[in-house]
């Protein structure tokens, strides 16, 4: 597949606190054509933003040191017509409508592979990217919910079965097995 860039530039900032994801997706981004800068954290990718603001973006949702939303702000703010990939692993109606709002382009759950972080950063906005070709199963999107409520609930078991409405002995047995593909 020919790259097809904003003009020319094909500057792709990449803003994600898991190092080897950042990496393995560098490198896949640099193999599809993009020029890649990294940051691991929302200061480094709002210096590069501001400093240097790239025509893409690919930033984590939640980071060591706080939203990627703040990244993307800042980048629109920079320059309006980049084109942003919000990523994140705690897929969530209110997170994607929110990313949307302050300028994302696309939003995407993890595991995302290049391909379909391309296709989202790529695609014109009028049409609808392709879908994934390994999209997360209806399991393995219960469990990522289960997951985030549990660390929003500071890993309180009790607290957790609670606010999902589920029995805590159902939610340690759910917690114990290992996540589904």
């Amino acid at each position: 597949m020919q790259l097809n860039p904003i003009g020319e530039d094909n500057t792709l900032l990449l803003v994600d606190d898991d190092e080897p994801f950042l990496r393995r997706l560098a490198k896949a981004m640099e193999k599809r054509g993009f020029s890649v800068e990294t940051a691991d954290s929302v200061a480094a990718g709002i210096a590069i933003a501001t400093a240097r603001p790239p025509a893409y973006a690919v930033v984590d949702l939640r980071l060591a040191d706080g939203t990627g939303l703040d990244v993307v702000e800042t980048l629109r703010e920079r320059r309006p017509e980049s084109r942003i990939v919000v990523l994140t692993g705690y897929g969530a109606i209110a997170t994607a409508v929110a990313a949307v709002k302050i300028g994302a382009t696309d939003y995407l759950s993890k595991p995302a592979d290049a391909q379909d972080v391309m296709n989202a950063l790529l695609t014109d906005s009028d049409e609808l990217p392709p879908p994934p070709e390994n999209p997360m199963s209806a399991d393995r999107v219960r469990w990522e919910h289960i997951q985030r409520v549990y660390e929003l609930c500071d890993r309180n078991v009790s607290e957790t079965a609670r606010r999902l409405n589920m029995h805590r002995r159902t939610l340690q047995r759910i917690l114990a097995k290992r996540s589904p593909r």
